[in-house]
């Protein structure tokens, strides 16, 4: 049951789907039409959608679901938090759905996990929307992020201090947010057992080698080629701290074809500070991509 503050921003009854693992996926799940499935990042949920979801219900069908340890999923404590597994849950919900074609919204780490997905079904793949995130390998990675993957550190900073989730309502966006909008992104993470998939995305970056999903991501970023004729939109907040300008000419250079808007005066949630032009943007997109 979701607290009545959330009603009038997130107007949804999100669905379930039982995992293989035996943990429950929350999805919004409205409209009817082509399909578009929307992944979030971390340490958003469905939520970051909600405005996105709003616009595009009443022509498509439009899927959100929360990661597992995200949103209104389950949080389990002793789980295989990885790149895999996430692209694994999808996979599986999208078959449990009976979806075989469907347009992407990717922002964050649901690039990696979309794009995941996509690699191992082209074919089922109309059109992308790409919003402040990454596919590729990169060494990149901001102080405040880096000095959270320390052992005990990160621990109390996420999980006892709920910093991530915390410093993103501000660090994350250029416009203030409202209390009630910035309380819908806190909503799910309100307890050191809550946060626990907030410090495993973190810890699970892969940089080097070294890092468990390394490997994954060399997958994904080879399997691009793929979709160097899939059609493409890029819209982009120019104040990111964490996904900046290198990572948005990484996505210019691999899909020069791609549709691309700038935001200079937007963060990393893209889609707070600059909705009221990319809602249409997307919207036009989705109308000349998809059947």
């Amino acid at each position: 049951m979701l607290p009545a503050f959330l009603h009038d921003q997130y107007p949804f009854s999100p669905d379930t789907c039982k995992l293989p693992c035996g943990n429950t996926m929350s999805y919004v799940d409205v409209g009817k039409g082509p399909v578009v499935v929307m992944l979030h990042g971390n340490p958003t949920w469905s939520f970051y959608y909600r405005n996105l979801i709003k616009l595009l219900q009443k022509k498509y069908r439009v899927i959100a679901p929360d990661h597992i340890g995200c949103g209104l999923s389950s949080k389990p404590q002793q789980y295989q938090y990885r790149l895999n597994t996430h692209i694994e849950n999808v996979e599986y919900l999208l078959d449990y759905l009976q979806i075989d074609r469907t347009s992407l919204v990717l922002h964050d780490w649901g690039g990696a996990i979309g794009m995941g997905y996509a690699v191992r079904h082209p074919k089922r793949i109309q059109s992308v929307v790409i919003l402040n995130t990454s596919a590729y390998r990169s060494h990149h990675i901001p102080f405040r992020i880096k000095i959270c993957r320390i052992p005990i550190f990160g621990d109390l900073i996420i999980r006892g201090l709920n910093g991530f989730a915390r410093a993103a309502l501000f660090m994350a966006v250029t416009k203030k947010m409202s209390p009630s909008i910035a309380q819908g992104y806190l909503f799910p993470y309100d307890s050191w057992i809550n946060r626990i998939a907030t410090l495993r995305f973190v810890q699970d970056i892969p940089l080097s080698e070294n890092d468990y999903s390394y490997k994954t991501l060399c997958n994904i970023e080879m399997g691009l080629e793929f979709f160097k004729n899939t059609p493409m939109l890029i819209c982009w907040g120019g104040k990111d701290f964490c996904f900046n300008d290198h990572f948005f000419r990484q996505w210019l250079e691999r899909f020069p074809q791609a549709e691309c808007h700038y935001f200079s005066d937007a963060g990393h949630y893209v889609l707070e500070d600059a909705f009221d032009q990319i809602g249409p943007l997307v919207e036009d997109f989705f109308s000349n991509h998809t059947q």
